[in-house]
């Protein structure tokens, strides 16, 4: 039995047997077919290749510089009898040796039905393929959000090459946090759950600024020409109110025990599969628990890393097997286990139906968690630990004029995640006028 020599090799030889880069003549790449598909079609009859040909093809003629395979004197035979009997007309036709096939682009006449003509052909047994021609399109995101050039974070993290392979759709994120203003243009539809643990005050939980803030970064809705579009604007928000203001005007909040407990036992008890923690605070026995048993679930945790020094923050309840902990890019935390993320200056949602910038950890955490359900929505099995080395390992490392900063790569993890795809690296704008490159 003869062996066959693997691609890469066939290919190291005819590198190694000429100095003449492989060329593919232009005009057999300009000539393909490119006008409206409505009435092509493309068939194939069986073809022995009679070995080496001159040319790919009878039209166009093309590929000559590579090793090509002419149809058999019979192949053109049947398909010019095709053509004859069914009234088509040639655009273009080529070898496809490796399936033993002629096959050809074909024009149906005029006024003829498309679906009849190539059930017929279907069930011709000269006929080895028949179909009509079909659309393709890149997958790249697009967006009327008229703001969405001004989401810095956004494109610092690539989420517009991860969307193409996912949105989070479906995924479940719970926020632990103040309220957040549900009715919020860019939540409308987003919001399955909105619950109160602090007071039964209505307005003013849809007048908290950093939950609506929180909310915003992670799943504000994509091409609804409104605002910003968020990291998981598929995702589904449980919004928990643990969290109450000091002020209006001012993102400060403070929550305790008893609050956070029994947001996080409803987050349970609604099947999150993520949660936010954009909190701060010192160790305590029984929201620790909460989060050991949340993770034996199988729930994932992302929260706020604490700054180095941060009082009372050594042993903070975050701090502990399981849970996501993130620092804002460029910034130091205080444990080197901590992602980074961008958490400056970010645009996001304000309550009554506005957007402002918004800066600090809670903002980072929150376009982690959303980096998170975008991965989720591809691997519901995927563990804290995989999803943190997974963030850990793809993590982009940017040139910045205060040097080289991190960051969470959204479509380099979720490319991984789905094992294909391609991403296109952020590059400063610094760091082009520095001859630099993003790695």
């Amino acid at each position: 039995m003869r062996r066959r020599l693997p691609v890469a090799a066939v290919l190291l030889m005819i590198y190694g047997c000429s100095n003449t880069p492989i060329q593919i003549e232009s005009r057999a790449l300009a000539d393909q077919p490119a006008q409206s598909s409505e009435r092509l079609i493309i068939a194939a009859v069986e073809s022995d290749p009679e070995g080496p040909a001159g040319r790919a093809g009878s039209t166009p003629r093309g590929y000559d510089a590579i090793a090509s395979y002419g149809p058999s004197p019979n192949a053109r035979r049947l398909m010019r009898s095709l053509e004859s009997e069914y009234g088509l007309r040639e655009v273009t036709t080529w070898p496809i040796q490796p399936l033993h096939m002629h096959c050809a682009v074909l024009e149906i006449p005029e006024g003829a039905d498309r679906g009849s003509l190539l059930a017929a052909m279907s069930h011709d047994q000269r006929v080895t393929l028949a179909q009509p021609m079909q659309t393709f399109t890149t997958r790249t995101a697009v967006y009327n959000d008229p703001y969405v050039a001004l989401q810095h974070g956004f494109q610092v993290m690539d989420v517009a090459d991860a969307h193409p392979w996912s949105r989070g759709d479906g995924v479940r994120v719970a926020i632990i946090d103040t309220g957040a203003d549900t009715q919020h243009p860019d939540l409308r539809g987003s919001v399955i759950a909105a619950v109160n643990f602090v007071d039964s005050d209505e307005l003013q939980f849809r007048r908290d600024r950093h939950g609506t803030e929180i909310a915003g970064v992670i799943a504000a809705v994509a091409n609804n020409h409104e605002g910003i579009v968020g990291i998981a604007p598929g995702a589904r928000l449980l919004v928990f109110k643990a969290c109450w203001q000091a002020r209006d005007d001012a993102d400060a909040a403070r929550c305790n025990s008893f609050t956070l407990a029994r947001a996080l036992v409803a987050a349970m008890d609604a099947h999150a599969q993520v949660v936010n923690l954009s909190l701060a605070g010192p160790a305590d026995a029984l929201l620790s628990d909460l989060i050991r048993e949340g993770s034996r679930r199988g729930i994932l945790f992302v929260g706020a890393a604490a700054a180095p020094q941060a009082p009372g923050n050594d042993d903070g309840f975050l701090h502990q097997s399981g849970v996501i902990e993130v620092a804002v890019s460029g910034a130091r935390a205080q444990r080197d286990t901590a992602l980074f993320a961008p958490g400056r200056d970010v645009l996001t949602l304000l309550p009554g139906g506005h957007y402002d910038f918004a800066s600090g950890s809670s903002i980072a955490t929150a376009h982690v968690t959303g980096v998170v359900a975008l991965l989720l929505a591809k691997d519901h099995e995927l563990s804290a630990a995989t999803a943190y080395k997974l963030l850990r390992d793809t993590s982009a490392h940017l040139p910045s004029v205060a040097g080289v900063t991190d960051s969470v790569d959204a479509c380099a993890a979720v490319v991984e995640v789905v094992g294909h795809g391609s991403c296109n690296p952020y590059v400063p704008v610094d760091s082009r006028l520095a001859g630099t490159e993003a790695h």
